[in-house]
């Protein structure tokens, strides 16, 4: 039977967009994207791989046309897709409107192919109603070209730069690493902070606070005050000093007091009588903030609820697909007709009619180059549900209640009030004129405030808050209820936590905003970045990086370059620059750019020590902190003042601006933190050293400095009745001999001793058997070990262990998230995924906030790839360049095509 068929992107938006539909559609998801460059090289079509291209999968040159493939864990699903699309009479495609899904939907149509008499439509919305659905089904458009080619543009360049860049980190820093676009300036931004930090000096410095009496018949009769000025000069507060510690040069005269001058001026003023100097009243309007765009919404919840950028994005993307909200990419700030009516029902119906404004409130994003077209994210539907109308629950509630706050308050009067400055001065017994100040604000009509205040942070006063003044006028007496000299320090430049980074690289317009979230998460399984609290700290690796990036890349990794870059992609997008000749002067150069390709091929000799090494308390401090194959390490001299002959591992929790001379000195000290050398192993001829690790004490082999990459050095655990102090070369040996192979049992089959994280065992093929001592993993033998196999084996699984931690529901599913003790090490699961703690990360520490986020980055990786079938054939298609008859390109219906002429390979 004939149908319409339509496919959106995920199983969840399949069902609800079906449920509207109703009979007559057969509604599938392509599950995220069908088909991309091949991500590894089994994956590269052969016809390609022998070209001096074929890693990149580009055609640099050939007008940089792309090869794409099926992944291999779709290729059935491409079929389903292909089998239904065989019995349907028309096909919708009906991905997200933005970028990322247009491009989508190209791949989709190209892929699929279908026949000339079946019209393909492009069905678009931005919230999950059954009135929006059935109005896109009513009202499709074609395919946007100008939209697929942006998306397009920048999957080339992101290739370009990671394929290119990533072979050098991997050469001169380690194995492993990766290099991208957007990625190496946000590592950058966060190394450079870290540098600020580790540059600062501490400024000390004194001021005095004051509670001042107005009398009994004012109200408030006490309030606070600050020291402003002495004889006329200012004092000195944190902001008058350089981060150098040093005073700042200023027009006009500052007075830095110490603790000594501070508590001496308590003294001269404690029985100075004070008068009003000046009042300085002015009114206080605030208005609404805007609606939630995609970065301010991933901010907020960031300071309000505690969530990170990829659980804010998880969570919306649960709500926007279950039509509680609408798309949740979007730079715009702009609301419908129907939402603005919307929100001003809702203001009238909860807050009165003396809280909406006469006409509704317009918004335009600052965004640069914001798609306007979009919606802001709002509640979705002409009419609003309150939250405790929606059943939501959890962190759904939490978010959808935020966004549902901000879009209503959005349509509401100012906040009005009246701030006040005061001035009160009084002269001290040694006769210097002393003077301080106190501000205050009232707000006499609330207005939005009254149903959302945005949050702050670093210590900022948030929009309601209220300190009211009493009463008074020029020449009014007060007295000084109490005085107390207070000692302050100054602080280095805060930490980015994940919302100021956010808006530090919308605010330089780097990268796009949709992609925020996912560079974070990136940067931070990377381990370039880790958390402390919600502060981001650079690792020493990513110091390493950024380094050879600005010595060796500095134009792929400025700041400017990079926001420029966004430019140049929106006017491709626009039609007004060619991709092919972008993408040349980027890759290839001109007159006036060095392009990335000469760059790569002429990078010469670069030491990769000098890259990796950093002096600890300057250069003539005698300690070094090098970034090794197995983390940071430092590097001292001994007792006897042999250079760099003492060595010790950094912890992997200590910040770099934390790690000073003493701190380096303590660790140098500190057996613990270093290798302790036993000697040299009798029959490999390497060094032998006990260190101290995450997982406990280990022994293990020193490979040589030139040792290839993939080298890789014996380790064995120290069994539980050894330490370090007491632990023997001949230990080491023993030790370093596991697993041992026991002997061959009758069948053919090798059994070994092994020591696992549940205890000594041992493995004859898939066949496990446990051991009841570490002694026996060097004493058994075979007739021993026969014994044991030929005991029967018990059926059936061992009771599950008990959770170690329960943390509570998760946001996404709702479901219960409990950490438990895996092969591999701890993790969280809500039993449905499972995701294993960072490094950074422990079983007593972990909170469900944090839980949630790695879930969520597990959850948005998709489900486990299961093994491609052996002889499984790889298809790949090459696209060909869409001919213009004028800048604009050709409307992509199904006669017009053209961009990708779908080659097989």
């Amino acid at each position: 039977m004939a149908h319409k068929l339509v496919i959106v992107e995920s199983p969840a938006k399949a069902r609800t967009i079906g449920g509207y539909l109703g009979q007559g559609y057969v509604v599938e998801s392509s599950i995220g994207h069908i088909r991309d460059l091949p991500q590894s090289a089994a994956d590269t079509p052969a016809k390609i791989k022998d070209k001096p291209w074929g890693r990149l999968a580009v055609d640099v040159d050939n007008g940089f046309e792309p090869y794409y493939v099926v992944p291999r864990d779709k290729k059935s699903h491409i079929s389903k897709l292909k089998t239904l699309l065989k019995d349907a009479d028309e096909l919708y495609l009906a991905t997200d409107e933005d970028r990322e899904g247009e491009a989508i939907a190209w791949h989709l149509l190209d892929e699929l192919k279908p026949k000339k008499d079946i019209p393909v439509k492009r069905m678009v919305f931005h919230e999950i109603t059954k009135q929006a659905i059935l109005d896109a089904a009513e009202h499709p458009r074609e395919l946007d070209m100008d939209l697929v080619e942006a998306q397009e543009a920048r999957r080339i360049l992101d290739r370009l730069y990671g394929y290119e860049v990533s072979p050098v980190l991997w050469k001169k820093v380690m194995s492993g690493l990766s290099a991208g676009r957007v990625q190496s300036v946000a590592t950058r931004l966060v190394v450079d902070r870290e540098r600020e930090r580790m540059a600062f000096r501490v400024a000390s410095y004194w001021d005095l606070e004051g509670t001042f009496d107005a009398g009994a018949d004012k109200e408030p009769r006490m309030f606070p005050g600050k020291l402003h000025s002495i004889d006329g000069a200012r004092v000195a507060g944190g902001s008058d000093f350089g981060a150098d510690g040093l005073l700042k040069s200023t027009k006009g005269e500052r007075v830095h007091l110490d603790r000594a001058a501070a508590e001496g001026l308590v003294a001269a003023l404690s029985d100075t009588s004070f008068d009003v100097r000046s009042v300085e009243a002015k009114p206080y309007r605030r208005s609404p903030y805007a609606p939630f765009r995609t970065t301010t919404l991933q901010q907020e919840a960031s300071r309000k609820l505690g969530m990170s950028a990829s659980v804010t994005m998880s969570v919306a993307q649960r709500l926007y697909e279950n039509g509680f909200i609408t798309y949740m990419r979007t730079d715009s700030t702009t609301l419908s007709g129907g939402a603005v009516e919307a929100a001003r029902t809702q203001v009238r119906e909860l807050y009165g009619a003396e809280y909406l404004p006469d006409t509704p409130r317009t918004y335009t994003s600052k965004v640069k180059n914001a798609q306007e077209a979009h919606e802001a994210i709002r509640p979705a539907g002409d009419s609003f549900r309150t939250p405790a109308q929606t059943g939501l629950s959890g962190d759904q509630f939490r978010l959808y209640e935020l966004i549902w706050m901000r879009t209503v308050a959005s349509q509401m009067k100012d906040a009005v009030g009246q701030s006040v400055s005061m001035r009160i001065g009084g002269a001290a017994a040694d006769g210097r004129d002393v003077v301080f100040s106190s501000s205050g604000r009232v707000i006499t009509f609330h207005g939005f405030l009254k149903a959302y205040v945005e949050g702050t942070e670093g210590g900022k006063r948030s929009d309601d808050d209220q300190v009211p003044l009493p009463d008074l006028h020029d020449g009014d007496r007060v007295a000084a209820a109490s005085l107390a000299a207070n000692g302050h320090e100054t602080k280095p430049p805060a930490r980015y936590t994940e919302a100021t980074l956010i808006k530090e690289l919308e605010d330089r317009e780097i990268g796009r905003p949709s992609t925020y979230a996912s560079i974070i998460g990136t940067i931070l399984n990377r381990g370039y970045v880790y958390k402390k609290g919600t502060a981001l700290v650079p690792a020493w690796l990513a110091f390493s990086v950024t380094r050879l990036l600005e010595e060796h890349f500095p134009r792929q990794v400025s700041y400017e370059f990079t926001a420029s870059m966004e430019d140049v992609l929106d006017e491709i997008a626009g039609g007004r620059k060619d991709l092919e000749s972008e993408l040349g002067e980027f890759y290839f150069g001109s007159e006036s750019v060095v392009g990335l390709k000469p760059l790569v091929d002429g990078l010469g000799d670069i030491d990769a020590r000098e890259l990796a090494t950093f002096p600890v308390g300057g250069a003539d401090s005698g300690i070094h902190l090098r970034v090794g194959r197995y983390g940071p390490y430092l590097e001292g001299p001994d007792d006897d003042g042999t250079p760099f002959a003492r060595r010790a591992n950094v912890p992997d929790d200590l910040p770099p601006d934390e790690l000073t001379i003493d701190r380096a000195k303590e660790l140098l000290a500190n057996p613990a933190g270093e290798e302790i050398r036993l000697g040299v192993h009798p029959e490999s001829g390497l060094e032998v050293v006990a260190k101290n690790g995450r997982y406990g004490p280990y022994v293990t082999e020193v490979l040589p400095e030139d040792a290839p990459k993939s080298a890789k050095p014996r380790t064995g655990s120290l069994f539980k009745s050894m330490s370090l102090d007491t632990v023997t070369l001949d230990d080491a040996v023993k030790l370093l001999s596991l697993p041992r192979v026991v002997g061959v049992a009758e069948d053919g089959e090798e059994i070994t001793a092994q020591n696992g994280r549940y205890g000594p065992y041992l493995k004859k093929g898939t066949d496990s058997r446990s051991l009841t001592s570490e002694d026996q993993l060097l004493t058994i033998g075979l007739d021993e070990a026969l014994r044991i196999y030929a005991q029967p084996k018990q059926r059936g699984r061992a009771a599950a262990a008990a959770p170690l931690k329960e943390l509570g529901n998760d946001p996404v599913s709702g479901q219960p998230v409990v950490v438990k003790a895996g092969r591999f090490g701890e993790y969280v699961t809500d039993g449905e995924y499972n995701a294993t703690l960072r490094k950074e990360d422990s079983v007593e520490s972990i909170t469900i906030e944090r839980a949630a986020e790695l879930l969520a980055e597990r959850r948005a990786k998709g489900p486990a790839k299961k093994a491609a079938k052996k002889g499984a054939k790889k298809a790949a298609t090459k696209k060909t360049t869409a001919k213009k008859a004028t800048t604009k390109k050709a409307a992509a219906t199904k006669t017009t095509t053209k961009k990708a002429a779908a080659k097989r390979s």
